[in-house]
């Protein structure tokens, strides 16, 4: 679902784009293919993926279906004789590079002690150092260029502490692609190749979200991504350069203001999953206190717990009815332990272990280690477990702390929909 009409500005261009074969790169690349436009496709899927769809090959056929040209090369960007190689295949059939699309990426939304240094050297050298690389090496067709552009997927750089807190290593990996947008668009101004960064307002229909949540009904399709890339790369690079441009404000710039097309699941239009490092209007309070918040620590079993029984409160009453609905075929499915540190009125600590025996609950730090450590006010712990608040919405807009193993901590959403019916 397209948006946005092609005018033919980019027929006859040459796009070397890395991590090409599926997503969002796959998605800018027929969207230059439909205006006549060649595209290096710098990917390392050659064979299909046991669980992701797509190789260079069939990109290739998906483009040249579209009327563009295509060049298959497989590319890890970590090695640099494969860029180069890529590079001159390019020169040798297409004549030069104008566009550089810096879209291959690694993801691991760990903290400090979960990342181990494989992943974390992956990231860097894929994110930071293979767009660095890619750019380098490019440079110089670039240069040649009279509409050169270099468009790096990655984030405006926000040093709100919060982003840093929950996934230092990526951030940094990905702050580091953007680092090279801040420091290319000003170093290559005179040799006039402009120098973006563009990241969506939402969540991407993409593999790596649907292996995260198991779920895309509250993301948007990779269209509103290719459809935002496609009117900054047809920008004269002498004037547009420097941009850390968001896809929804791209788009409602040139006049278009309903956004509901690009929803995968229409209904769901108003209540997207925030992307990463944007700060909503309603977490800004979050943010400007997470410093203090994740100094805090809950080592007591007994906070306040006097108060809360006398009270009752919701959350006690909740997690009667999570004890009823904890079975050994949720504990198998699910395999993971979850402590709760809750803020605000109903301060406490609570678990929920769904890996040992039979499952269990309650009030107070598990027996086992958590798994993930998942740290929110009470109003907020109440909505979600009534289903009103997806964890992972709650996540991305920073009402949600998690510490520890993400993947585990999304797998709560499953477990909450056959909680809905009975909270």
């Amino acid at each position: 679902m397209s948006l946005v009409a092609n005018t033919g500005k980019l027929a006859g261009r040459t796009l070397f784009i890395t991590g090409a074969s599926r997503g969002i790169g796959k998605a800018i690349a027929l969207k230059a293919a439909k205006d006549g436009a060649n595209v290096v496709i710098a990917a390392k899927t050659a064979e299909p993926h046991p669980k992701l769809p797509g190789t260079i090959y069939t990109a290739a056929e998906e483009i040249e279906a579209l009327g563009g040209k295509a060049l298959p090369c497989i590319v890890d960007v970590r090695e640099e004789k494969q860029v180069q190689a890529a590079i001159d295949e390019a020169v040798k059939k297409f004549n030069g590079i104008d566009i550089l699309v810096n879209n291959a990426s690694a993801i691991s939304l760990t903290g400090t002690a979960q990342t181990d240094m494989k992943r974390y050297d992956l990231m860097h050298n894929i994110n930071t150092r293979g767009t660095f690389l890619a750019s380098k090496l490019c440079l110089p067709l670039l240069k040649n260029s009279d509409h050169a552009h270099i468009l790096n997927l990655s984030p405006p750089l926000n040093m709100s502490p919060y982003w840093f807190s929950i996934h230092v290593a990526y951030t940094m990996a990905k702050y580091g692609m953007s680092m090279c947008v801040l420091g290319m668009s000003e170093e290559f101004k005179p040799l006039n190749i402009g120098v973006n960064a563009l990241w969506p307002k939402t969540a991407i229909a993409t593999a790596a979200i649907e292996m995260l949540t198991g779920d895309t009904s509250t993301s948007r399709k990779p269209e509103i991504v290719s459809d935002a890339a496609y009117l900054m790369l047809c920008q004269d690079p002498k004037k547009y350069t420097g941009n850390f441009a968001i896809d929804e404000d791209v788009l409602k710039e040139h006049g278009i203001k309903d956004m509901t097309p690009y929803a995968c699941d229409p209904k769901n239009a108003d209540k997207l999953l925030l992307d990463g490092f944007l700060d909503d209007p309603a977490a800004i309070g979050h943010h400007q206190t997470v410093t203090t918040a994740s100094i805090r620590r809950y080592h007591t079993t007994t906070v306040n717990h006097a108060e809360k029984t006398e009270s009752g409160g919701q959350i006690p009453q909740l997690f009667t009815t999570i004890s009823k609905v904890i079975t050994p075929e949720l504990v198998k499915k699910t395999q993971a332990v979850y402590q709760f540190n809750v803020k605000g009125k109903e301060e406490g600590v609570w678990h929920i272990d769904l890996k040992n025996g039979d499952g269990a609950c309650g009030q107070g730090e598990p027996k086992n280690p958590p798994d993930a450590t998942l740290t929110m006010d009470s109003t907020n712990f109440a909505e979600m477990f009534a289903g009103k608040l997806k964890p992972t919405t709650a996540f991305m807009m920073g009402k949600l702390k998690i510490n520890g193993d993400l993947q585990k901590a999304m797998k709560l959403e499953k477990m909450m929909k056959s909680l809905k019916t009975k909270v």
